[in-house]
């Protein structure tokens, strides 16, 4: 009974212990809609070796970005993951260790937060950083109620050049936890005059940058506005890798950086698992959500790691608590700062140097396939391509000649007509000249 250990009678034991009359009762508050008929179409049991080859059969379908060009982008980024981070992430002391609630045993694991928590306040231009969330929609949410707690305002402007999922997430948040998202129209063109919807009941503005459709602006004279205005300034980054090039939000005014860490360290995955950065002015460290570690001395006077604040249900009462987020991607966030180690200053620049080159040796190459228009005027790594045809459809004849060329914004702007024929295309050091060729002919072949 190794994978079945309850008995009917132990059922009913647990139950009759609990005080209600059958399993379904506990699932009362989940709507009926959201339940699950009946079983899955699943066989019912099957051998070790045939639910391998089963499962074998279901992984072979997939079109691994390692394995094909690939210009997959839209918030997750492939990268070159050096060997020594995941030999290093592996050992026994990182792989076994939680939450370090006890501090003289968990030295190393705070050592490691404080020297990311450091890396991504540099990276970000801000003062401080915490020991990271979930991932970026979830810290951009997180943003947002913490400019709502540090304004006592409830209305937050969500740029129409920010991710969709980010979006999404947040205005979901709200409608729980009681403030207003106002998401403005989707924008790949980046035109928006987002200061003239900031009012006196503004929490705060959250824009992205470079944009969900690729575009690279300074938000400068927005943080002003801002400012003036008594609102906050979240500036959202889910390409870290773009900090190595482009102005950091600190520099540019911005009160809250949240975002992405994926593409430092962490390798596709198909789809995760997925790393939160986040940073704030010091004037602020209080209504940071999550944990921040910190340096101290022990009662010898020799240097060691504490958790400094930990403003978190887990730790506090809930009324006090900044979010009830109860854990963070430390694995992740080793994976991150390890990788970011090995790069220093210099690898850095150079990596950001890296993929903006091969990006815009790509789009100079499809810029010159008739009917295709790059879209950005300013980018990073990714851009949008106007297509003279529907880009899903495209993108799913590609796949089928092993290309996997880029997200179709339609994927995420479901039933919004006028982005249909809009593609999402990103280049990074791991796309080689060969790629780019494969890509440009597919596309000739395939136009009309």
């Amino acid at each position: 009974m190794r994978y079945l250990p309850l008995t009917d009678a132990d059922r009913r034991a647990m139950l009759a212990t609990v005080g209600v009359p059958s399993i379904e009762t506990l699932f009362a508050d989940v709507p009926e809609m959201a339940r699950l008929k009946g079983l899955l179409d699943l066989p019912r049991a099957q051998g070790e070796i045939e639910v391998e080859r089963a499962l074998g059969a279901l992984a072979a379908k997939n079109l691994p970005a390692g394995s094909v060009p690939s210009f997959l982008g839209a918030g997750v980024y492939r990268h070159h993951v050096p060997a020594s981070v995941d030999h290093l992430i592996q050992r026994g002391e990182f792989l076994t260790s939680y939450t370090p609630y006890q501090p003289e045993v968990s030295q190393g694991t705070l050592q490691m937060l404080f020297e990311f928590q450091t890396q991504v306040a540099l990276i970000t231009g801000m003062e401080v950083a915490n020991a990271s969330l979930y991932d970026g929609a979830t810290a951009c949410a997180e943003a947002v109620m913490m400019a709502n707690r540090v304004t006592r305002r409830r209305k937050a402007i969500l740029a129409g050049d920010l991710h969709p999922h980010y979006r999404e997430t947040t205005a979901t948040y709200g409608r729980f936890v009681g403030f207003e998202s106002v998401l403005t129209k989707p924008d790949p063109r980046a035109k928006q005059d987002l200061a003239a919807l900031v009012d006196a009941q503004t929490s705060c503005v959250v824009v992205q940058n470079p944009g969900f459709f690729g575009h690279v602006r300074d938000y400068s004279a927005l943080a002003e506005v801002c400012h003036k205005n008594g609102a906050l300034l979240v500036a959202i980054v889910n390409e870290p890798v773009s900090l190595g090039a482009v102005k950091s939000p600190g520099a540019m005014g911005a009160d809250i950086v949240a975002g992405e860490g994926q593409a430092i360290g962490n390798a596709l995955n198909f789809g995760g698992p997925h790393l939160g950065l986040f940073a704030t002015r010091e004037r602020f460290v209080r209504q940071m959500p999550g944990r921040v570690t910190g340096e101290t001395v022990d009662a010898e006077g020799r240097r060691g790691w504490v958790l400094t604040l930990s403003t978190r249900e887990q730790h506090i009462r809930r009324e006090k608590a900044t979010s009830n987020i109860c854990t963070n991607a430390e694995l992740c966030a080793l994976a991150f700062s390890i990788h970011l180690a090995l790069l220093g200053e210099a690898g850095f620049t150079r990596l950001a140097a890296l993929n903006h080159s091969a990006a815009v040796r790509l789009a100079e190459r499809i810029e010159r396939i008739g009917g295709v228009r790059v879209l950005n005027d300013t980018f990073f790594n990714e851009f949008t391509l106007d297509l003279p045809v529907p880009a899903a459809p495209l993108v799913e004849r590609l796949a089928e000649r092993r290309i996997l060329a880029g997200v179709p914004v339609s994927r995420l702007y479901p039933g919004v007509t006028d982005l249909e024929n809009l593609l999402l295309v990103a280049a990074s050091e791991t796309t080689t000249d060969d790629d780019m060729a494969a890509l440009a002919a597919a596309l000739e072949e395939v136009l009309p």
